[in-house]
């Protein structure tokens, strides 16, 4: 059964630093394409992030290149956020997505910068 779990989020201060997990479940990971999208209040959801089928390559939105690092884990099954030097517009829902069925996404893991 294909699960994905996000976890890591929560309040952090500007230019703090949190990494989010998506547990993975019901396939691996580094076979497919995954992504880490974000939803703001209001907002369009967004795609941050995303890594290719074996972790050759990677993608990064304008907005957080050379802040975040997506990444996995291949024997956990675990796809990693790195987020850096964070601001308060990164505040949003943020979700993996990937995997056999793209239409499957986690509850997602809140993320809010604020002082």
């Amino acid at each position: 059964q294909v699960q994905l779990v996000e976890s890591g989020g929560g309040l952090v201060q500007p230019g703090g630093s949190l990494r989010l997990s998506c547990a993975v479940s019901g396939f691996s990971f580094s076979a497919y394409i995954m992504n880490w999208y974000r939803q703001a209040p209001g907002k369009e959801r967004e795609v941050v992030a995303v890594i290719s089928a074996g972790g050759d390559r990677t993608y990064y939105a304008d907005s957080v290149k050379g802040r975040f690092t997506i990444y996995g884990d291949d024997v956990k099954n675990i796809l990693y956020l790195q987020m850096n030097s964070l601001k308060p517009e990164d505040t949003a829902m943020y979700y993996c997505v990937g995997g056999p069925d793209t239409s499957k996404w986690g509850q997602g893991t809140q993320v809010t910068v604020s002082s």
